[in-house]
């Protein structure tokens, strides 16, 4: 009895101590650079609000009633995708920036309606995400609500190819993590129709400002021509999504 009590003793305890180490590594986080959290701050285009759940981001001028709930990569903070949709807030758009349970997208499964609710004004939706942020967006992808997909250096791990979600798909040449082999390989679970983007010389943490991944590829061209380049992929995205919305 007293072999058995020291055992279960002795498992409950490295339970705990499993429990307790992945809680302190699922709150290590990839914090935002500051640089460019201020430079969003100071933008007058846009205005930023934390919801609690969310970090929303609206126009401060003429709204063009298109949404996106764009979800985070792997422990990287929510405010670390601000300045990758400032351009785009300022060109109309309203984007919802989720912070997921434990800081990991496949944790989170709250519905699209949770930070829809946060801009009643948008009338076109559409979900994305970054790295594994973006294989949680696939999923939210068939909620009936949505318009449209955004990947930032990742793909889909379900089948969406006989979807009618218009789809975004913006890759980097020097993305040691979201590979373009990888991402070339998934292209089949999208629908035909996707828009595939790849900037040549962008690597995987170009998608945010939170400094260098473990595992990145050097990018060859500065963070800013990046940055530049994605957001005019995604306004001409968004442009589409407001076009099929109006038919």
């Amino acid at each position: 009895m007293n072999r058995a009590l020291r055992w279960t003793t002795w498992i409950v305890a490295v339970i705990v101590l499993l429990v307790v180490v992945f809680l302190v590594w699922a709150n290590i986080v990839m914090q935002g650079t500051r640089s460019a959290a201020l430079q969003v701050w100071r933008d007058d285009r846009v205005a930023v609000r934390d919801v609690g759940d969310s970090v929303l981001m609206t126009p401060t001028g003429s709204a063009n009633g298109v949404g996106i709930v764009f979800i985070p990569g792997a422990k990287v903070d929510a405010y670390a995708y601000m300045d990758s949709f400032r351009q785009v807030v300022a060109s109309g758009t309203t984007v919802v920036i989720t912070k997921p349970t434990l800081h990991l997208a496949f944790f989170d499964l709250r519905p699209m309606s949770t930070f829809e609710r946060h801009a009643p004004s948008v009338t076109t939706w559409a979900v994305g995400g970054h790295s594994l942020g973006g294989v949680r967006a696939c999923q939210l992808a068939d909620d009936p609500d949505v318009a449209g997909l955004l990947l930032f250096g990742s793909y889909c791990a379900n089948d969406l190819s006989g979807s009618k979600v218009d789809v975004l798909s913006v890759s980097g040449s020097r993305d040691g993590l979201s590979t373009p082999a990888k991402v070339d390989a998934a292209r089949v679970r999208l629908p035909e129709d996707a828009t595939m983007t790849e900037i040549q010389g962008s690597n995987h943490a170009d998608f945010g400002a939170y400094g260098a991944q473990p595992g990145d590829l050097t990018a060859t061209i500065p963070r800013s021509q990046a940055r530049a380049e994605i957001s005019a992929a995604v306004e001409r995205w968004v442009e589409q999504l407001r076009a099929g919305a109006l038919n």
